[in-house]
């Protein structure tokens, strides 16, 4: 049963192996931009991937998979952010690296075997973009920034089908005449095209102290976002890696892009398998602020929801269908959880047949189909604890990687603002407002809280 992937570039199922000699398989994820803290939706990518990494190392050993996984710690968002504290880029970086790293703990990811940061690979992406320039696939605009000739590559467009989609020059995307994503930039006078990408960008007054030596004949300045990933793939990958992942929201035009200058540079196919999951719907709808759905972990936590029942929600649907998360899934996820806690408290140390698995590992090496490998797991839970095999059971919790120990019992804070609101009800009811009463209910329901009447007073709940 080895594990198939279904490929982004050639759209097919694909088996999964290492294609090098030394049998080690080589993996690489995009990792956050650390500028701020990562939410649900960032969070259901790279849970997708721990579960990859899991059951890459089920099939070829832990010795026999090298995972990276980068931190873009220098681009427009995070120097943004640095001059509106009016801190050290390192500061904001450094303290939002810390906040993802507690976040994919608390998840229960494994740790990438190297995380690189984009600050100190300058030197790796100042060689491949002069090696660009040296083969004419990069120019150097007027004002010393460096940008990909994106019509030197035949090959752009393959991943994404970009150029199905009429890949135009920025004159025509500007005008109209294409349904294609538009790539111009306040930047676009410097290109030679609009569909050109910055592999350097050259230094700006506001930057402050972000900057860096160029390429030859380029001003000083920072990378492009693009070219990052490229330079830190191929300095602890090599220029050849098995699988790149992300999500899909990656890949046009940064993966499209790490395409093109990773194989124009080396000559050489960048990366064997691409796999890309769907983005996270909570409520039947995208994720933004102004609904007000954009959750994080620590707002799920402070409504009494643990960390583990986030990860069984995030795997519960297929990582190649959208997913729409409920504050309601959390508290199916922890009913599951605690299924699986007893069942495996009835095993003890006995021994089975590991066979009895074979259909969850059959759904999990299909594409990542934890749903039908959950299906197939309560399918044997429901069954009993006999003639089940301990040491498989662990195997299979490993490889979704759920923590069985005692469940979590997080402290429920009430936010100020439900205590405010809770209040103002009490009163209305008090009064026999029965419409203002109903609607403070109602503000308090959307915003993840039951409240729930007694005598001589009420409770104040998260909602399940």
């Amino acid at each position: 049963m080895a594990l198939q992937l279904h490929d982004s570039l050639s759209r097919s199922l694909q088996p999964v192996a290492p294609a090098h000699d030394d049998g080690v398989f080589r993996f690489y994820n995009c990792g956050p931009t650390v500028y701020a803290e990562a939410h649900i939706g960032n969070f259901r990518t790279f849970v997708v991937n721990d579960l990859l990494r899991r059951l890459l190392e089920d099939q070829f050993g832990a010795d026999k998979v090298k995972h990276v996984r980068n931190l873009t710690d220098v681009d427009d968002k995070t120097i943004r952010r640095a001059r509106e504290e009016g801190v050290p880029l390192s500061t904001v970086t450094q303290r939002w690296t810390d906040k993802f790293h507690a976040d994919c703990d608390a998840l229960n990811c494994l740790r990438p075997h190297v995380e690189p940061a984009a600050t100190t690979h300058i030197k790796e992406q100042v060689n491949m973009i002069e090696v660009l320039m040296e083969k004419g696939h990069a120019y150097r605009a007027a004002d010393g920034s460096v940008y990909f000739k994106v019509s030197s590559f035949d090959g752009y467009g393959a991943l994404s089908r970009v150029k199905e989609r009429e890949l135009k020059s920025g004159a025509a995307a500007a005008a109209g005449n294409t349904g294609a994503k538009d790539t111009t930039s306040v930047d676009a006078d410097e290109k030679e095209d609009g569909t050109d990408f910055a592999l350097w960008k050259a230094w700006k007054a506001d930057e402050g102290d972000v900057k860096w030596d160029g390429p030859a004949g380029a001003s000083a300045g920072r990378p492009g976002w693009h070219i990052e990933c490229s330079a830190m793939a191929k300095k602890h990958l090599g220029e050849t890696i098995d699988l790149h992942t992300g999500g899909e929201d990656l890949l046009f035009p940064h993966h499209e892009n790490e395409i093109a200058q990773s194989e124009c540079c080396n000559g050489v196919p960048f990366a064997r398998l691409w796999y890309h999951s769907k983005h996270l719907l909570v409520d039947g709808a995208k994720m933004s602020k102004s609904l007000g759905n954009l959750y994080t972990l620590d707002q799920l936590k402070e409504m009494g929801h643990s960390a583990a029942a986030l990860r069984y929600t995030l795997l519960a649907g297929h990582p190649h269908k959208q997913l729409n998360f409920t504050l309601a899934s959390l508290g199916a996820a922890d009913k599951a959880l605690t299924t699986l806690r007893n069942f495996r408290g009835l095993l003890g140390e006995q021994t089975g047949d590991p066979a009895v698995f074979d259909p969850v590992f059959a759904a999990l090496h299909d594409n990542l189909n934890t749903p039908g490998a959950l299906g197939a797991l309560f399918r044997i839970v429901n069954a009993g604890p006999r003639g089940v095999d301990a040491a498989t059971f662990d195997r299979v919790i490993f490889a979704f990687g759920f923590d069985l120990t005692a469940p979590e019992t997080p402290t429920v804070e009430i936010p100020a603002e439900i205590t405010a609101l809770a209040e103002k009800r009490w009163a209305a009811k008090q009064a026999k407002d029965w419409p203002a009463a109903d609607a403070l209910r109602g503000e308090i329901a959307a915003a993840g809280w039951t409240m729930k009447d007694r005598k001589d007073g009420y409770d104040l709940e998260p909602a399940k």
